[in-house]
């Protein structure tokens, strides 16, 4: 059975109430960047749901053509095909996903040139930023690995339903395609595992971030997928 990945959300979603503001502007403005970059990222929240249920819907298809013999080859080519289409789709959700994910960042970004800006007083709100910037140029980082590990599980997704167009195809040449798309997941799994690893961290020294800034801001936390 092909390994399938359930992506977690990227960024909890947040209900702020800030205080009435007296700090200097660079403060607002790391604020209000940060939380941009959160809006952005609504795009990458927005495939997870939609991805799965690709997955799921490629995965019935995969279940079915295994259990068919060569004498019902028709149906094989009608199934796998139906199944690359799928892939196709779970490409587009991809490409959407990065999209959001690299509008985040870049807005993220904005940030830095703010950071030495804010007041001597604020030495450890300082400290909590740079830390903060250091974690999300890692969590990208990831994201990028992430990113390339599910493409190239695709691309392998996308040859096993060319190859089953074959009625030749060699029971041999199928089971180490199916291997290295179990391999391939593998990745994705422990690329996905960092990646959240990090957006956690992140969330973490964000909240501090804020704390350190005497911001008061409440949050409201979105369930991760299974």
């Amino acid at each position: 059975m092909i390994v399938r990945l359930r992506l977690f959300m990227a960024l909890a979603a947040v209900v702020f109430i800030m205080a009435a503001c007296t700090g200097p502007s660079a403060q607002e403005e790391v604020y209000n960047h940060l939380e941009e970059a959160v809006e952005k990222e609504e795009g990458f929240r927005e495939q997870q749901q939609p991805l799965v249920k690709l997955e799921n819907e490629e995965q019935e298809l995969y279940e079915k053509i295994i259990d068919l013999n060569m004498d019902q080859f028709d149906k094989i080519q009608s199934l796998s095909k139906e199944a690359a289409g799928i892939v196709e789709e779970r490409q587009e959700k991809l490409e959407a996903e990065k999209e959001s994910i690299e509008a985040a960042k870049e807005e993220f970004n904005e940030i830095k040139p703010l950071i030495d800006e804010l007041d001597e007083e604020q030495a450890e709100a300082k400290e909590k930023a740079e830390e903060l910037v250091g974690t999300m140029d890692s969590r990208y980082q990831a994201y990028q690995k992430l990113y390339d590990a599910y493409n190239k599980a695709l691309e392998h997704d996308k040859e096993l339903y060319d190859m089953l167009q074959n009625k030749e195809l060699a029971e041999e040449d199928m089971q180490k395609k199916i291997e290295s798309i179990n391999n391939s997941y593998n990745q994705v799994i422990e690329a996905n595992k960092e990646f959240n690893e990090y957006t956690d961290q992140y969330n973490n020294e964000k909240k501090e971030l804020y704390e350190a800034l005497d911001l008061n801001v409440s949050y409201e936390e979105t369930e991760k997928s299974e």
